[in-house]
């Protein structure tokens, strides 16, 4: 069985909600699959802010990023394939990576940034 490790940012809802649905698909079937936040970012080699940036998958000691990760994740979870497979098609692949490296991924990133610097910003009780 392959050995299955993500990073992702646990502070985005979005991004929590669709791990939290891969985390359960993976217990169901029994893929060894371990969940990673932003605070093990360091053990993957990336800073913090770097790996919010984008989704990071270790399979097998292969690091993969963005929809690579996504299908090698997907490729995992049983009910999952079809969609690995179907984002894995020449043409498809490479009009999904583009997408999300350059609209979902950073669009995501600056509603992270967004909640930080409101997290940051002290509140004016006047």
């Amino acid at each position: 069985m392959a050995k299955l490790r993500i990073l992702h940012n646990e502070t985005c809802p979005i991004c929590a909600r669709e791990v939290g649905i891969y985390r359960r698909h993976a217990a169901r079937a029994g893929v060894d699959m371990q969940v990673d936040g932003l605070a093990q970012a360091p053990e993957w080699g990336l800073a913090a802010d770097r790996a919010a940036q984008s989704f990071h998958a270790e399979l097998d000691g292969q690091r993969l990023e963005g929809m690579a990760a996504f299908r090698a994740l997907w490729a995992q979870l049983p009910g999952w394939r079809w969609l690995a497979w179907c984002m894995g098609l020449p043409g498809v692949a490479w009009l999904a990576d583009r997408l999300y490296r350059h609209a979902a991924a950073p669009a995501l990133y600056a509603l992270h940034r967004r909640r930080q610097r409101r997290t940051k910003t002290p509140v004016n009780p006047n």
